[in-house]
């Protein structure tokens, strides 16, 4: 089932876009007016449309089982915990109609980026690694892989010259998801191929920061230019 859809569009022509994938128990919207209250404005471009879609509700078993919208349901929030490959796989047809609906409106994968927020953050890394690897770029913040995760897998059986660059940010101070999580995934994905940058964040616990948005916000400029510089480039 395709997930709720929150959008900041493009100012001008729609060359490129942004999926931004929330947390455990959140919403598309209220990252969106995360953003929005950390940056003072929305994260907009003339040519990049946002996505900001809500995963639907369903059983989350470290919730004791009680309906919450996340993406995937895994037995505890810990890199030792096997993945729920059965899980996954629904959440994976979810992000590829977001995917296919993008490109079949013009949008080529090498135009867009995926990203997200702790959970989200997972879930980009699973689509930028094991879906759909001609990605332009993946980001996650608060993040990790399940040690073992078919992510993993995936990058050993293929040819690492053409992955998606990725950007981590991680709070120094994090207790939910500690940052010896997101270091040991970003390494872990650097030794098989994945090029990309970790950032710690001091005194940041569980969250998003104003710091780590403005970086992003550049990184996506860069990563996602507008097309007539790309054509100006090449003459």
């Amino acid at each position: 089932m395709k997930p709720a859809l929150k959008t900041v569009n493009a100012t001008g022509k729609h060359t490129a876009s942004v999926i931004f994938f929330h947390g455990s128990g959140d919403t598309g919207p209220n990252v969106l007016e995360w953003v929005r209250f950390l940056l003072g404005r929305d994260l907009e471009y003339p040519h990049i449309k946002i996505l900001y879609p809500t995963a639907p509700k369903q059983k989350y078993t470290p919730l004791d089982g009680e309906l919450s919208n996340v993406w995937f349901d895994r037995k505890s929030v810990s890199i030792a915990a096997t993945e729920s490959k059965r899980s996954l796989s629904q959440c994976y047809e979810a992000i590829n109609q977001l995917i296919d609906e993008e490109v079949s409106g013009g949008i080529p994968l090498n135009r867009i980026i995926v990203g997200g927020f702790s959970m989200g953050g997972a879930v980009a890394l699973h689509t930028g690694y094991h879906l759909r690897p001609s990605l332009a770029g993946v980001f996650a913040h608060s993040s990790f892989l399940n040690r073992g995760s078919v992510v993993y897998e995936s990058l050993e059986s293929r040819k690492a010259d053409s992955l998606p660059e990725l950007r981590m940010f991680h709070g120094e101070r994090d207790t939910l998801v500690p940052p010896e999580w997101g270091k040991e995934t970003f390494e872990n994905l650097k030794k098989l191929g994945v090029k990309g940058t970790f950032h710690p964040l001091r005194n940041t616990l569980h969250e998003l920061k104003t710091s780590s948005l403005t970086d992003l916000q550049q990184w996506i400029q860069e990563k996602l230019p507008p097309l007539e510089n790309q054509l100006q480039n090449k003459l």
